[in-house]
């Protein structure tokens, strides 16, 4: 559950087949528990991805301990830029996600979400207090001018099952943001808070 891919012959030794398995128990297990909670005008779709983001898995895991685990589990003789993936917010959001993953084969989905509702819990409460959708928020913007934001994928890498996606914010040719993230639409909100940014509106 703890072994890199670049640490193992076998990439089927690697967390990656486990956090595949745990993303999708991640995200239905968090939705599942934000739903009822979220008034239909101010939360639209986007916004129920804030608490599984990277950022927010990162958190959870090194809350847990996470990064010590793969350090002891790390074969001996890394190089530093080895050591380094340890501590890297890709890597740690796949092991967080190989976890629950696991814990679903053991446990069931029910206790699983149960765990990953307690875990997420700060996270959860800030997108609850902090409900922004950064996509709908530059296109209200851009409307009052009379523009259109375009989002277009300029970059795809990794496999199937972990890629990771770079996407360009732009009007009229103009390139206004550019974010990347796990998902294409993680990657457009993170485009578009930079837009904000720069359009001072943020």
């Amino acid at each position: 559950m703890f072994t890199h891919a670049s640490w193992s012959q076998r990439r089927s030794d690697s967390y990656a087949r486990l956090a595949f398995l745990g993303d999708s128990v991640l995200a239905l297990a968090v939705t599942a528990h934000l739903y009822p909670r979220l008034e239909a005008e101010r939360f639209g779709a986007g916004r129920l991805t804030q608490a599984v983001s990277g950022p927010s898995c990162r958190a959870v895991a090194e809350r847990l301990g996470v990064p010590e685990q793969l350090r002891a589990a790390a074969p001996e003789g890394l190089t530093p830029s080895a050591q380094a993936v340890t501590r890297t917010e890709r890597v740690l959001a796949s092991v967080v996600e190989a976890v629950i993953g696991a814990c679903y084969l053991h446990a069931g989905y029910d206790r699983t979400a149960e765990a990953v509702v307690e875990a997420f819990g700060p996270e959860i409460e800030q997108s609850l207090e902090h409900p922004v959708d950064f996509k709908s928020a530059l296109q209200e913007r851009l409307a009052q001018r009379g523009d259109v934001v375009l989002y277009e994928v300029t970059d795809e890498r990794g496999p199937p099952h972990d890629r990771t996606f770079a996407v360009r914010a732009s009007v009229a040719g103009e390139t206004l943001g550019t974010g990347s993230g796990r998902s294409k639409k993680l990657a457009e909100q993170q485009a578009a808070r930079e837009a904000l940014l720069r359009l001072g509106s943020a």
